[in-house]
């Protein structure tokens, strides 16, 4: 059979979050809700919307003022104070004397304890009545909060200034590594455009043996084709006109033959670089992260 206590208790705990009813509001079926668990419950919905009572599920309507405007429910409200207070003397009551309420406070053995405790097994302890070890306790725990704040300040304050200076760090690490990656690059651009450069100058000079050679052919071609045609279709009075200057020239052509140069374009090669040991050197720098616990970690940049 339930006992009055926690009749009491039940009638001061709230049907939704099951605590002590906090700032409980009456609906119209007499059932107590806490107004936060009210607000929550009604959330989604509008002044003049349906509700249900979540203790008899009965339909109620939410008020045009909403559900903050519901009538306070007093007695309710001072069942639970009644059994927070209740709780809060229940606490102070000593666990092995359960009629002994505990009024010393032993710092030898940091607890409190009744009457009986202390003069059976603290008497000779370092002990005090609880008010006043508590308001010690207020100062002491009102100073390392203070302490704490301080402290929780100066962090917060240098963690700022650590942070903008390590910001600042990056930033500049930033600027150099690109700035020492654009000369690398300048280098490699500098050296692909020589020999290309150099390249170029090879396939020119190639060309231009080429085209000699291609000239000199031709005019031997013409030559043999202007020779043939006097021969076939020439008169004897042409033929002897032009006896001596052909052969003459045939001569010089044969003086000057390009079939003895024997011409061959050159033959290229490129040796690329050892890409695998350029990978293994710090063409860029070298990274150093230092903390205060360390004297530093090198990372390499490549």
């Amino acid at each position: 059979m339930a006992t009055a206590a926690s009749a009491a208790s039940d009638l001061a705990t709230c049907p939704i979050c099951l605590d002590l009813f906090e700032n409980p509001k009456s609906l119209p079926c007499l059932h107590a809700v806490c107004l936060k668990c009210l607000q929550e419950l009604c959330r989604d919905m509008l002044p003049g919307d349906r509700a249900t009572c979540p203790k008899c599920r009965k339909k109620f309507r939410i008020p045009r003022e909403g559900v903050d405007s519901l009538q306070h429910c007093f007695i309710v409200q001072q069942l639970a104070d009644n059994e927070r207070e209740r709780i809060r003397l229940q606490d102070s009551f000593c666990d092995e004397h359960k009629e002994e309420q505990q009024r010393m406070y032993c710092h030898d053995c940091k607890e409190n304890v009744c009457l009986i405790c202390f003069t059976e097994k603290h008497r000779n302890h370092n002990s005090a009545l609880i008010p006043e070890v508590a308001d010690s306790f207020r100062r002491r725990i009102h100073d390392d909060i203070q302490q704490i704040q301080s402290a929780i300040s100066s962090v917060r304050e240098r963690s700022e200034l650590d942070t903008a200076e390590f910001r600042s760090e990056v930033e500049d690490v930033n600027k150099k590594v690109l700035a020492t990656g654009d000369i690398i690059k300048h280098f490699v651009d500098s050296q692909v455009n020589d020999l290309l450069i150099q390249l170029q100058s090879v396939t020119s000079e190639s060309d231009k043996q080429v085209e000699a050679y291609r000239l000199a052919l031709v005019k031997m071609d013409e030559f043999c084709k202007y020779s043939q045609e006097l021969l076939d279709k020439g008169r004897p009075s042409d033929i002897t006109r032009a006896g001596c200057e052909l052969h003459d020239r045939a001569t010089e052509l044969l003086d000057n033959d390009v079939t003895a140069v024997k011409y061959r374009p050159p033959h290229l090669t490129f040796t690329p670089a050892d890409v695998t040991q350029v990978q293994r050197l710090s063409l860029i720098g070298k990274l150093t992260v230092a903390t205060d616990q360390q004297s530093g970690t090198p990372f390499r940049l490549y």
